[in-house]
């Protein structure tokens, strides 16, 4: 908090009136399914975006769309960012629409753009962003930085606005003014999950349960992996798998693949392209409610401890698999850390994101945490690869306001 106060007095020379932050997530289980309307389970990180903020002078807050709160030559916001010096960006409010706003800016100018849309008028701000998320990591920093520019907004606007709804609000951002098109997931996460936990969210119906997520009960962590191999949402591929899913559910007659629970149903599709789409949801989604039936078992009288996280530890292999083979978004960087973390002793490891660069997710015994850093490291090497990245991953709270 203290190097994006720090920041905005250096950019706006004055205090902020509020700091917010939103975190990173991390996908337990669950990939490409929240545009399938199926299920998923993320964690929040303890990294993520932070937006100090205040009003412009002459504007004030005010989150009736009819109100007249401010003048228009307030109605501005100015955003600038600590990772991308030197390219503050301002942003007329007034007219604003997608297509205006390009590059980093787009997503923060984005959610103003909803929160309008949603009928909260936001009034004319500085916004001064400052992050610990590696970009490109696959850790949802673009969900951070909506969502913490959407706490920050509303809250300078006075704005009254549920948690649910700033997920659409900032999903809407991604959505249609930056013009990708992710599921609901990554907003959900930084806004909704409470620390300790992962978030088990019904993405057809929204509804979300915090089940109890605890790996050091089992003497394990979980351990990320960052390839630091770039990807970019916006390059098609992730849009062409969202189409081919769509394609797949129209052909077998249901809405979304959410409604294929039968996996055997998806041997009639005669595209062996859309049949391996297909097979990977299917799967995936049972693959998250046999996670939560074990976390939840754990409370009771079933599997103990340790087998409950060594099965689930398999299944987070499985999925790599799925998402390798029959989704075909996982890129070398990460098959190869799956696999040396695997033999140096990890309970499980799988690719997590939308694939085509980013991070890895790993379950790890802690007496060999050290040994699955050194193998990944090492098979990096040999492979004249960048040096990965290590984070340790430990569920966390949603976005908040710290000051």
């Amino acid at each position: 908090m203290k190097a994006a106060v720090s920041f905005f007095r250096s950019q706006f020379a004055t205090e902020p009136d509020g700091v917010w932050k939103a975190p990173g997530r991390a996908n337990l289980m669950g990939e490409h399914t929240d545009y399938n309307d199926g299920f998923v389970l993320p964690f929040a990180l303890g990294q993520g975006v932070t937006a100090a903020a205040s009003l412009t002078p002459g504007s004030s807050s005010g989150s009736s769309s009819g109100s007249s709160s401010g003048s228009s030559s307030s109605r501005r916001l100015v955003l600038c960012s600590r990772q991308e010096p030197g390219t503050a960006v301002t942003v007329e409010l007034d007219g604003l629409a997608p297509g205006q706003v390009t590059g980093w800016a787009a997503y923060p100018a984005g959610v103003a753009w909803a929160l309008e849309a949603a009928g909260h008028r936001v009034p004319g701000a500085c916004v001064a962003i400052d992050s610990d998320l590696p970009v490109g990591a696959g850790l949802s920093s673009s969900a951070a930085l909506e969502c913490a520019t959407a706490l920050a907004l509303s809250n300078l606007a006075g704005a009254e606005i549920s948690r649910a709804d700033l997920v659409t609000i900032a999903r809407r951002a991604e959505n249609e003014f930056v013009g990708v098109p992710t599921g609901v997931m990554d907003q959900s996460a930084s806004l909704r999950c409470q620390g300790g936990h992962a978030l088990l969210l019904d993405c057809r119906s929204l509804e979300i349960a915090q089940v109890p997520f605890d790996p050091a009960v089992a003497r394990a962590g979980l351990l990320l992996i960052n390839t630091r191999a770039d990807h970019a949402l916006s390059d098609g591929a992730y849009g062409e798998r969202r189409a081919e899913c769509e394609e797949a559910a129209r052909r077998l007659g249901v809405p979304s693949l959410r409604s294929v629970t039968d996996p055997a149903d998806v041997d009639r599709l005669d595209d062996p392209v859309l049949r391996r789409r297909a097979r990977h949801v299917v799967a995936d989604d049972a693959r998250v409610l046999r996670v939560v039936e074990l976390l939840r078992s754990l409370a009771g009288t079933g599997p103990s401890v340790t087998d409950a996280y060594d099965e689930i530890g398999r299944l987070l292999t499985q999925a790599h698999a799925s998402l390798r083979d029959d989704f075909e978004v996982s890129w070398p960087e990460a098959d190869a850390a799956v696999e040396a973390a695997l033999a140096a002793g990890a309970a499980g490891a799988r690719m997590i994101g939308g694939g085509f660069g980013g991070s890895v997710l790993a379950l790890v015994p802690s007496a060999v945490d050290g040994a699955v850093r050194d193998a990944v490291t090492e098979t990096f090497a040999r492979h004249s690869w960048t040096r990965p990245e290590f984070l340790s991953a430990i569920p966390a709270d949603a976005g908040r306001r710290l000051a």
